[in-house]
C-alpha cells in the first residue's frame, strides 16, 4: 500500500468532505476495508456500521463468540477495540485526520456475548492538535456498561505512509 493507494486517498477524503457525509439510515464509509473495527472485508473484524446523529456518531453492536474472554462476557480487549474505532468516525465529524495517543476505558458491567449494545461517541473539545474524545456504551435497558475517554493527535496524510512499507 502507497500514498497512492486508491483506498487511503478516498479515506482521506472523506474527512475533508466530512460535512457533506450522511446521517443515520445511510451510515459513514468504512475507515479502510481491512480495518478491524469496521472493514467488510476483514473476516476477524466487528464490521461496525456507523451513523452520524449531529456532532456524535453511533452504532449498535453485538460481540460473538470471537470476541469471548471470560465465558459469556466479551474480551476487554475486544470492546476497547470496537470504542477505539468508534473513535476513528468522530474524526469524519471533525473533519481531521488523526491518530489515538491515549485510550482508557471503564467497564461499569460486563459486556455480554449475543447482547445488542447502543454505543456513541463525540468530541468533547480540542486543544491545538489534541482531540479530546468521550463514548459510553449501553444495554437495551439504558444500562451504561462501559465508557471511554481518548486523546487523538491531528496528524497529516504522511503520517500513515509508515504502515504502508512492507
Amino acid at each position: 500500500m502507497s500514498m497512492s493507494d486508491p483506498v487511503i486517498t478516498r479515506w482521506a477524503q472523506g474527512f475533508s468532505t466530512s460535512a457533506g457525509l450522511p446521517s443515520h439510515e445511510d451510515g459513514l464509509p468504512a475507515h479502510h476495508p481491512q480495518c478491524l473495527g469496521c472493514g467488510p472485508d476483514n473476516p476477524h473484524g466487528h464490521h461496525l456500521q456507523v451513523w452520524r446523529d449531529g456532532d456524535r456518531v453511533r452504532t449498535r453492536h453485538v460481540f460473538d463468540a470471537r470476541h469471548v474472554g471470560a465465558p459469556g462476557i466479551a474480551h476487554g480487549g475486544a470492546v476497547a477495540t470496537v470504542l477505539d474505532d468508534l473513535f476513528g468516525f468522530v474524526l469524519y465529524v471533525v473533519g481531521d485526520l488523526a491518530v489515538t495517543r491515549h485510550l482508557e476505558v471503564g467497564y461499569r458491567a460486563p459486556v455480554l456475548l449475543g447482547v445488542p449494545y447502543l454505543l456513541e461517541a463525540g468530541l468533547d473539545r480540542r486543544e491545538g492538535r489534541k482531540l479530546f474524545v468521550s463514548a459510553r456504551g449501553v444495554d437495551e435497558d439504558g444500562a451504561l456498561v462501559v465508557e471511554a475517554q481518548a486523546v487523538f493527535i491531528v496528524v497529516e496524510l504522511q503520517h500513515f505512509s509508515r504502515g504502508s512499507r512492507r
